[in-house]
């Protein structure tokens, strides 16, 4: 099992570090030091995972703010549309299932 380095444990706050396993959890991995690593971290996470696996999660995850979602796209050369994220259906006002 691949580990994470030690010097980014303090992105996983909230989980056991020494439990996430760079294969099973590589999408998690990449939103969290997408959003949160520093220059180091994303070092790694591009050396490690590589541009195309980055765009892939970029592209499809709804746990990016629109800020890194955006940023990252623009870094990787990705459009808008295909970023789920910016979509205007993932913008909007939740509906109501229920009257108050």
């Amino acid at each position: 099992m691949k580990v994470l380095p030690k010097e980014l444990h303090r992105y996983f706050w909230d989980t056991d570090p020494t439990k996430v396993n760079l294969r099973l959890h590589r999408q998690f991995i990449i939103e969290r030091l997408l959003e949160f690593g520093d220059e180091g971290a994303i070092r790694w996470l591009r050396c490690t995972f590589g541009d195309d696996a980055i765009g892939e999660v970029v592209q499809k995850s709804r746990r990016l703010s629109k800020r890194t979602a955006n940023f990252w796209r623009l870094i990787l050369g990705i459009p808008k549309e295909r970023v789920r994220c910016l979509s205007k259906r993932s913008q909007g006002p939740l509906k109501r299932f229920w009257n108050d």
